[in-house]
């Protein structure tokens, strides 16, 4: 063991947080979380600790650590599997035995809403909360919760009240327990809580009691009493809070990126420290100070499609460097045809229309994925809407970051364009949102396409509207056994008239 990493080990907190293992040449080996930083990170070290081949080959390449302090245990739980995704370590490959995240499925808008786990995310309207590298650790956070916030774990409604339902873990929406508005407010409540708004709830709890107090709603009022103590009690078990403590400054990515951009800007004197997301060093006494301005927002975008058909865009928003999908959207093309510039022009106009501006406010940063054509088509828009943001572009041959170094820019012999490191941090956190905003378009593409060649047989049809449609797919499980299903049991299903109609498009 070194000097230096003998120092880091002597100081390292006692908080929860994300520490990260580098080897001699300053890469990224291993991300790991630990409720107590101190005790977690010293466990690798101690010589009478008994380790498999494979930590003690990790132990032996470890040359430097680093850490981030975070609020909370699930801070460190959502960050480390992000911060897993972005550095891809070659030992967290080595040593984890799960395939892939486990992220937490929540379907708000069924009639009957489950919370269950999936490992791979669908654009089918549910929410998504994660990802999460362990199963095991979300699912026993899942399980405290519970207590807090009633949820189903069935895929379809039980016939009777579930033993969960008679001890109050689940709503009990067969046996008219819970109203289904007020079991949807409930997992809006657990899905807010999971995002980190502890006090946002905490305070609607307390605002709701003292209301149905007053209302001598006394029932009301004894439930909300009752979250408010379960949730003061969760405290004892696993730490919950605002993600919004995050130290942004930390992140080597998003500094190594602040810097590369020179986004910097003058402060006078004691507004350093108010300074929102900024960092730097320390000047003489009543001067101006030059900080760094760390993008908290950064958007990104990309186009997808087939042919010039099913075109579409996507939008991710990274906060604090890490995904936000509650605040991803999704953009289906007006303009027909193959052209992937005319397309990022109409999705910068419809992203900045002051419409969309005042609800989702501006990024700090907006990625593109695409090369000097696309830089320029998407900072033509700015120019014309006279938005002055930050832009860059991704070019996903080589890798090359298209830089206009001026706001003013918008011709591609006047993009600069750079090539850093395959290991650097910076390039990392691109390629991370790069590759989630080519995610998220393919999969808007895909769904659009495969709603048009399911459903165009029945949509040809008169008569047969998308109602219609719906409930013979649901009878019938697809289009083609709705069409090839016999006359008496359409009639049963939709009645004679509509059953001719189906029958007439047979022929």
């Amino acid at each position: 063991m070194n000097k230096q990493l003998e120092n880091k080990l002597k100081g390292l907190p006692k908080t929860p947080g994300v520490y990260f293992h580098k080897d001699k040449k300053g890469e990224i080996i291993y991300v790991g979380k630990a409720a107590n930083l101190r005790n977690r990170v010293r466990q690798y070290f101690q010589k009478s600790r008994v380790r498999d081949p494979k930590t003690d080959v990790l132990v032996n390449e470890i040359a430097d650590i680093d850490w981030m302090e975070l609020e909370t245990e699930l801070d460190a739980l959502f960050v480390e599997a992000e911060m897993i995704r972005r550095y891809m370590p070659r030992f967290n490959i080595l040593l984890r035995d799960d395939k892939s995240f486990v992220y937490v499925r929540i379907d708000q808008k069924s009639s009957y809403p489950s919370v269950t786990f999936t490992r791979r995310p669908l654009d089918d309207g549910a929410t998504y909360l994660g990802p999460y590298t362990s199963k095991f650790t979300i699912a026993r956070a899942l399980k405290y919760l519970r207590r807090v916030f009633p949820y189903s774990t069935h895929t379809s409604r039980p016939k009777r009240a579930c033993l969960q339902a008679q001890i109050g873990l689940c709503p009990g929406l067969e046996a008219g327990l819970t109203s289904l508005d007020d079991y949807r407010k409930n997992l809006n409540q657990l899905i807010q809580y999971l995002k980190g708004n502890r006090k946002t709830i905490t305070k609607q709890l307390e605002k709701d009691m003292k209301s149905y107090s007053k209302s001598a709603q006394y029932e009301k009022a004894a439930k909300a009493r009752n979250k408010l103590f379960a949730l003061k009690n969760l405290e004892k078990q696993i730490i919950f809070s605002d993600r919004e403590h995050l130290d942004i400054s930390k992140d080597a990515g998003l500094v190594e990126l602040a810097q590369l951009l020179g986004l910097y800007k003058v402060v006078e004197p004691g507004d350093a420290q108010r300074t929102s997301g900024v960092s730097g060093s320390a000047s003489k006494a009543g001067r101006q100070k030059r900080v760094l301005c760390i993008p908290r927002r950064i958007e990104g975008f990309d186009i997808s499609h087939m042919s010039g058909t099913d075109t579409v865009a996507s939008m991710v928003v990274f906060v604090n460097g890490v995904p936000d999908k509650s605040q991803y959207r999704k953009f289906k093309m007006r303009s027909p045809g193959n052209d992937d510039f005319k397309h990022m022009k109409e999705v910068m106009t419809r992203r900045f229309s002051p419409s969309n501006v005042k609800k989702w406010g501006l990024p700090d940063l907006i990625l593109i994925d695409g090369g000097k054509g696309q830089v320029s088509s998407a900072l033509s828009i700015l120019n014309l809407l006279s938005i002055d943001l930050p832009l860059i572009g991704l070019a996903k041959r080589f890798e090359e970051i298209i830089i206009p170094r001026q706001s003013d820019i918008a011709t591609k012999s006047q993009l600069e364009v750079n090539r850093l490191p395959v290991n650097s941090n910076a390039l990392k956190l691109l390629m991370r949102i790069r590759d989630e905003s080519h995610r998220f378009a393919v999969s808007y593409h895909s769904s659009l396409k495969r709603h048009r060649q399911t459903a165009s047989r029945l949509e040809d049809i008169p008569g047969i509207g998308p109602a219609t449609r719906k409930k013979l797919i649901k009878e019938f499980g697809s289009v083609r056994g709705a069409i090839q299903a016999p006359d008496d049991q359409l009639i049963k299903v939709l009645g004679i008239t509509k059953a001719k109609l189906i029958k007439s498009a047979k022929d």
